[in-house]
């Protein structure tokens, strides 16, 4: 079971010297990692350090060792050489708990700016043996996923990533540490994976109703319905329509009134129109506000079930519908 957790050292990040030197070298190893998908930890590739507990027991060793010299303690000396040695073996142990595994990150899917999306990746273990408390996080975010990884078997995490911006953005480097089992040592790698994550533009919340539809090439040329969020044409309601098809807001407002009556979309008079999601149709001046209120639009006109374009400086999507036609359009609005 993932376990998600704080992971903090006990001393604040000003008072550890060890802080910048680990930056620098951690920028320093990342530009020589190779950009994969799949990676295998091998003694190449995973590091290790003591931890402060393990500079905590080498200084009580050390004190253990002066004073059984200087003493002649027989019990001093069996009990230092005794910590010594399960401080060796942990330190084993540590570095065999990341070495031999395989990391594995499945293609994130895309998502709406300020949002964050869950990058999935799989550990697999053809050891004997189980393999305890493996962490790995977004190198530097802090923001840890803690797993065990069982004997000849497989474990996923799901590892949080939020993007600053929309845009097509490389999947940042990934950091696997334990401190299995005394928590003496540090065992870690730094893992850069090839893959892409797209960032759609956030929906504008509280958009305005979908813009009036545009004459089809060779139609009656009837006006363009006005902009009241109803795209399509209305007939009184006959029964076996879709529900789908019932305008629920008129149904609304024909209660307040008093009315029952139902109206339903005409499909017949729908097909004189189009619609047309038109960069020039938001009235915003701000670019990433215009961005917004197409997403927005688009999801809009998609759970209509309505047939719609959209409109980019220099970019055309055609008319289409359903969520390949949902798909192409916030990809375009994500990356023009």
């Amino acid at each position: 079971m993932d376990r998600a957790a704080p992971h903090r050292p006990w001393w604040p990040d000003a008072l550890n010297p060890m802080v910048g030197v680990r930056k620098r070298f951690t920028r320093w190893l990342q530009a020589r990692l190779p950009l994969s998908d799949t990676t295998v930890l091998t003694q190449r590739n995973v590091f290790i350090l003591p931890t402060g507990a393990g500079w905590m027991l080498a200084l009580t060793l050390l004190v253990l060792l002066v004073a059984s010299i200087n003493f002649q303690l027989n019990l001093g000396y069996l009990l230092t050489f005794l910590l010594a040695g399960s401080a060796v073996v942990g330190m084993h142990m540590c570095h065999a708990t990341l070495r031999g595994l395989s990391l594995h990150l499945k293609p994130p899917e895309p998502h709406f700016l300020g949002q964050s999306t869950a990058l999935e990746v799989q550990l697999s273990s053809e050891r004997t043996t189980q393999r305890h408390s493996i962490a790995l996080a977004v190198h530097g975010s802090g923001h840890w996923v803690w797993t065990d990884v069982p004997a000849q078997g497989t474990a996923t995490v799901q590892v949080a990533f939020a993007a600053p911006h929309r845009g097509l953005h490389r999947v940042p480097p990934l950091t696997a540490e334990t401190r299995f089992p005394l928590g003496t040592f540090r065992v870690w790698t730094v893992w850069r994976p090839a893959a892409e994550v797209l960032v759609y533009p956030a929906p504008e919340p509280g958009a305005p109703p979908l813009p009036p539809g545009e004459p089809r090439a060779g139609g009656t040329g009837s006006a363009p319905q006005q902009g009241t969020g109803e795209f399509e044409g209305v007939r009184a309601y006959r029964r076996g329509d879709p529900l789908q098809l019932v305008v629920w807001k008129k149904a609304a407002q024909a209660l307040a009134s008093g009315s029952d009556a139902l109206v339903s979309r005409d499909a017949q008079q729908a097909q004189r129109h189009e619609l047309w999601l038109d960069v020039a149709h938001t009235g915003l001046a701000d670019p990433e506000a215009r961005l917004s209120r197409l997403a927005a639009w688009v999801l809009q006109a998609d759970r209509l079930g309505l047939d719609y374009g959209l409109r980019l400086p220099g970019q055309e999507i055609a008319q289409g519908n359903g969520p390949a036609q949902r798909r192409r359009c916030l990809e375009a609005l994500a990356l023009c």
